[in-house]
């Protein structure tokens, strides 16, 4: 099924105090033809110059992104592309009378917002997604990015400080409806104690709690009560969606992100960049399941690897399941991933120390339940998607030639559509992780 590209019916304004440096600015955004992409345009300037953003532009990561051509620049620009990107609009002229947006309330609501009110339209031209042909890793010290090849763009993030204060963890699959309302209200924030050497080096000379979340210590400093109990990780993965669109295309892949910041998402966006103008991609028909029996019949009481392809929509790299070694009715399932050194992400997670990360535990957690889920002939056609993870911990490092045993019990079913399951990770007799997982049951004919 082919998608439309998007741009806006009418120009939209929007004025406010700008973060790091106080100026008050004007932002309009403007419709452009297709295949025009997104460009930033400083009417402020002699001859308006043009700034595109994409990762060949990028001239300043520290703590937000900056684009520059030639003298022209525009900073912290990561919001407004996070809010163009996540509501699916591809072409439009952004003007700005000063070298950085507005901040407005640290989210990207009010952009997406605005985007709303000059009304998205469709255009002649198809969408071009870029479809990862195989894992591309970045690392940094005890923070990564990966990304996996995925029909669809889903995120996973892992947020925490350098104590291991408000660790934080989301997967979510991504569409204009679910960014809307889960992602773009989540606010940008800071450490108390990074406030005075930010303000050193010339920044936020802008920001208040009226724009941004400071924590210090175990508190919460804020105008208002936090607007998601998880909003710092749910800010990250915005800022993650923004620095994506530097790609100049849009992205069908899953990224999985631990501690992730722009330099970060920068360093993973040229390396995708790098490989989109080699012309390394897939057909979009090459991520689709292998024909099945996409559900597990009421007299399998385990399931050989083929199987379990049958009935998981995912493809190599990610398959988390190796076997199922017994399935006892429809409560509890007993899959087992055998940790190899030839694991993809080991490459980068970590060089001469590797661990299984936690968020692919997670992934395996996920998986075996979702196999659970599709224990009935009811369950044809259908896919288990993961929307949320509670009560999760990793107790003990997962590393080359240890076998996951992962048990799952289904907890709760809310009709045909929700379910929760309870999922624990071994290795021998000792936990090593274990999480409450919540799914969301789809028919495979709506999922693009």
């Amino acid at each position: 099924m082919s998608i439309k590209q998007r741009s806006i019916r009418r120009e939209r304004t929007i004025i406010g105090k700008s973060l790091h440096t106080g100026e008050e600015v004007s932002l309009t955004i403007k419709p452009a033809e297709a295949n025009t992409g997104y460009i930033f345009r400083r009417v402020d300037l002699y001859g308006q110059p043009e700034i595109l953003p994409l990762s060949s532009n990028v001239t300043d990561l520290v703590r937000s992104t900056t684009i520059s051509n030639g003298n022209a620049k525009v900073h912290t620009i990561e919001h407004v592309l996070s809010a163009l990107a996540g509501s699916g609009v591809d072409n439009v002229v952004i003007d700005l009378d000063a070298s950085e947006p507005p901040i407005m309330d640290g989210s990207a609501r009010p952009f997406a917002n605005l985007i709303l009110e000059a009304e998205p339209v469709e255009q002649d031209a198809e969408r071009e997604f870029f479809r990862l042909p195989y894992p591309v890793s970045v690392t940094d010290g005890n923070r990564s990015m990966i990304a996996l090849p995925y029909n669809g763009l889903r995120i996973t993030c892992t947020s925490t400080d350098e104590r291991a204060s408000h660790v934080q963890h989301l997967s979510i699959e991504l569409d204009p409806e679910t960014y809307l309302a889960e992602l773009a209200p989540a606010r940008t924030f800071t450490l108390y104690e990074d406030i005075e050497e930010l303000l050193k080096l010339g920044k936020i000379r802008g920001g208040s709690l009226d724009s941004a979340i400071v924590i210090k210590g175990d508190k919460i400093l804020s105008k208002e009560p936090l607007r998601f109990e998880d909003e710092f990780v749910r800010h990250k993965i915005l800022d993650i969606v923004g620095d994506l669109s530097l790609l100049g295309k849009p992205l069908h892949a899953h990224i999985i992100a631990v501690r992730p910041g722009h330099s970060l998402n920068a360093e993973l966006t040229t390396k995708l960049s790098e490989l989109m103008k080699k012309g390394e991609q897939v057909d979009e028909k090459s991520t689709a399941p292998a024909k099945g029996k996409s559900f597990v019949l009421p007299d399998e009481t385990e399931l050989d690897v083929r199987r379990v392809l049958d009935v998981l929509p995912h493809r190599f790299p990610f398959v988390m399941i190796d076997k199922v070694a017994s399935i006892e009715g429809g409560e509890k399932l007993v899959g087992i991933k055998n940790v190899s050194i030839n694991e993809p992400f080991f490459t980068g997670h970590f060089p001469g120390h590797p661990v299984m990360p936690g968020v692919l535990q997670l992934e395996a957690m996920a998986q075996a339940a979702g196999i659970l889920l599709l224990r009935r002939g009811s369950a044809e056609g259908k896919v288990a998607f993961f929307m949320s993870a509670d009560k999760v911990k990793f107790r003990k490092p997962v590393v080359p030639g240890d076998q996951l045993i992962i048990t799952a019990k289904l907890e709760k079913v809310r009709g045909n559509k929700l379910a929760t399951a309870c999922v624990e990770c071994k290795v021998g007799e000792q936990t090593v992780s274990s999480a409450s997982l919540m799914f969301s049951i789809m028919d495979g004919k709506e999922v693009r």
